[in-house]
């Protein structure tokens, strides 16, 4: 989960919410939909990743057809969906990446039928993460998110491209991840950093 929302530049609440059509592990590419603002948008999927989801998928797929040897509701769809397509939400492309593994009842139409992992999930883990590698600095799932657009920055990525990437509607919220990418302004590295150099108090 953390390396998706790492590797793609996603939000917590899409990370959640994405749906296995979402997924093109043969094109290496991931559609979120119904993103922040009711938009869809395309990112990268690393292919790092292609083997574990490609597992994690295979092992979700169980629970899907566990859910419907037992007729259990289909998934919620967003939108005008559910209405438009009654029987999308029992489809294996509509199932969730991240399904919880007990049944809970919908809040909205109190139909009780399986629904993504809760949102805390992950920020947990993360907390758990962040106490084991005794770090100073204050990290959170968003950390991850941050972390993607400013190593793209300094791979040399240009800023349209990683605004579309993360979804921004306007490229002065990608721009904040500038003064980060750029504190060398310079592109040098001083040979005091060399490795293996052996620091000296001065």
């Amino acid at each position: 989960m953390a390396q998706l929302i790492y590797g793609c530049g996603l939000r917590l609440k899409e990370r959640v919410s994405l749906r296995v059509k979402g997924l093109d592990l043969e094109r290496h590419c991931l559609t979120i939909r119904f993103g922040k603002g009711g938009k869809d948008r395309l990112t990268v999927l690393p292919e790092s990743l292609e083997v574990p989801l490609g597992a994690h998928l295979g092992a979700i797929e169980e629970l899907h057809d566990q859910d419907r040897a037992q007729d259990v509701p289909g998934v919620w769809l967003p939108g005008a969906l559910e209405r438009k397509y009654p029987h999308a939400g029992k489809e294996w492309a509509w199932f969730g990446v991240f399904p919880s593994r007990a049944l809970s009842t919908d809040p909205r139409s109190r139909i009780v039928r399986r629904h993504h992992i809760h949102l805390s999930t992950l920020q947990k883990n993360i907390k758990r993460a962040v106490r084991a590698a005794d770090l100073s600095k204050r990290v959170s799932v968003h950390t991850l998110r941050h972390s993607f657009a400013t190593h793209l920055l300094e791979q040399g990525y240009d800023i349209r491209t990683i605004q579309e990437l993360l979804g921004h509607a306007d490229v002065r919220t990608t721009m904040i991840y500038t003064h980060v990418a750029m504190r060398n302004k310079l592109g040098v590295r001083s040979p005091l950093d060399r490795q293996g150099w052996i620091r000296q108090k001065p």
